[in-house]
């Protein structure tokens, strides 16, 4: 049957228009009017109601607004399960097959791949480690407690190639992972930042110079920035948790370094001084960098920058942040002091997106 459309006299939203013309009728003109009658009293985002108090509406936004922090975190952690459990099921599947090509069994490619390549312990390795942690090993005989840090260490290093022997894997097969994380927007709120300013990985570090876990991940985040140059940008904020009474002034003393064009120089001295911290002390780094000792100790007394780390530490509560380190690598959030191999991953992931991103030429 051969349909006749005759032409649309009103603007009508592609979905209602594809709806039309699968069904061969144009509207009338009362159609076309209640359309628009709708989609005028439709709410706009946020603004859709969940609930009535008194005839009072309490809308989406004002729900997020409360909840959302709360909800990233769920959101955060429902990803972190699935992702998990995708990683565990892509790298039974490639092992699966990696050994069907051999025609051997996934235990004996196991045997020959992870268990055979995996570095060695050696005895002044095992040594070292009991020298540095003998208490936690009490009245243990040395010989056994060496014989359960061998075990302990030959374990860790079998993980450790596993996961690099599945990530050749997964290379090797062109692995391509659609599971989107959840993303949350944090802005750099002016905060002291290195790396260029359209960087397409940008990590925003939430901080305290007391926090032993933030002074351990910061030579990550510099072994980072050398193997993506002109890559990353790093913003550090301020996040000086209540029970480290010197992390506030830290951040402050930070800040009046910045002032000076020296932050990056006072953040890496006070994280390799952790503990010397006090005003007297940050007055000595002040001077051990060269800087206006008199501007430096007049914005430090002043409490120029109080206002500032406070904002930061409101911000990371709104977030959901209660602990440091916490970074946020394009608006994906990273827990604490986590390994190199952590960040890069999601590194390699966002220069992946963002290259599929960028417009080939011609285009």
């Amino acid at each position: 049957m051969r349909v006749t459309h005759r032409p649309v006299s009103a603007c009508l939203s592609l979905p209602a228009l594809a709806a039309l013309l699968a069904s061969g009728a144009a509207p009338s003109a009362g159609a076309a009017e209640k359309a628009r009658t709708t989609a005028a009293a439709a709410p706009r985002a946020g603004e859709e109601p969940v609930a009535s108090i008194a005839g009072k509406p309490v809308t989406t936004a004002e729900l997020d607004e409360l909840a959302g922090a709360r909800m990233f975190q769920v959101r955060q952690q429902e990803y972190q399960v699935r992702k998990q459990a995708l990683d565990e099921l892509i790298a039974r599947r490639l092992l699966e097959a990696e050994a069907a090509s051999r025609q051997i069994s996934v235990d004996e490619l196991t045997r020959v791949e992870v268990e055979g390549k995996a570095a060695p312990v050696t005895d002044a390795e095992k040594k070292d480690f009991y020298e540095k942690n003998k208490a936690r090993f009490g009245t243990t005989p040395e010989d056994q407690a060496l014989a359960q840090i061998e075990s302990g260490l030959r374990q860790q290093r079998a993980r450790e190639r596993r996961v690099q022997y599945v990530g050749e894997l997964r290379k090797k097969a062109g692995v391509e992972v659609m599971l989107e994380p959840p993303r949350v927007a944090v802005a750099e709120a002016g905060n002291p930042a290195k790396g260029p300013a359209g960087a397409p990985v940008t990590v925003i570090e939430f901080s305290d110079f007391q926090c032993p876990y933030c002074a351990r991940v910061t030579p990550t985040l510099a072994k980072l920035q050398e193997a993506y140059p002109g890559k990353i940008r790093v913003v550090f904020r301020d996040l000086p948790l209540p029970n480290h009474k010197n992390a506030g002034p830290a951040a402050e003393a930070a800040q009046c370094a910045h002032d000076q064009g020296k932050f990056w120089e006072m953040h890496d001295r006070l994280f390799a001084n952790q503990q010397k911290l006090a005003p007297a002390d940050l007055k000595e780094h002040a001077v051990a960098l060269g800087l206006d000792a008199a501007a430096f100790n007049q914005c430090l007394d002043s409490g120029k920058y109080t206002a500032e780390w406070r904002t930061d530490a409101e911000e990371a509560n709104r977030l959901g942040v209660n602990g440091t380190p916490a970074f946020f690598v394009n608006g994906r959030l990273i827990s604490g002091a986590q390994p190199y191999e952590v960040f890069a991953q999601i590194v390699e992931e966002e220069l992946a997106l963002a290259t599929a991103k960028r417009p080939t030429s011609g285009s």
